[in-house]
């Protein structure tokens, strides 16, 4: 189960609970962590940087109480041999922006030179229970 951020919850409390307005996101975008953030604030993480790495754009769709990306989501080519990549994220820009969720990945993944990593819906899922 994915970590909401502080700001996520926050909102979600306001929106819920209050008359505050909150400004929704528009776009959401997944990015990948080198190293996973360590608290709720979305801190002590660090995003992955490597040659040829972007947070990719995805459209999310809710199953019951999980939302998953409605397709594939496809990270590189890699253009140099990246660093481990241990967990994933969401946003709400493709760059800076907002942390919104995160999770660390079943599977960690190592990429060379020339190589893509897919990831199927499932992978990349956040759950609120």
């Amino acid at each position: 189960m994915a970590d909401y951020t502080n700001l996520a919850e926050e909102r979600s409390l306001d929106w819920l609970w209050t008359n505050a307005a909150v400004t929704r996101p528009t776009a959401w975008y997944v990015g990948l962590f080198t190293t996973t953030p360590t608290a709720d604030d979305g801190t002590g993480g660090t995003e992955c940087s490597n040659a040829g790495y972007a947070r990719q754009s995805v459209t999310l769709v809710r199953t019951g109480q999980t939302m998953n990306p409605s397709a594939v989501v496809t990270f590189g080519p890699a253009t140099e041999n990246w660093t481990e990549v241990v967990g994933f994220g969401f946003w709400d820009a493709i760059t800076a922006g907002n942390m919104l969720a995160f999770e660390t990945l079943v599977t960690p993944r190592t990429l060379s030179n020339g190589d893509s990593a897919e990831y199927a819906t499932a992978d990349l899922s956040i759950t609120l229970d």
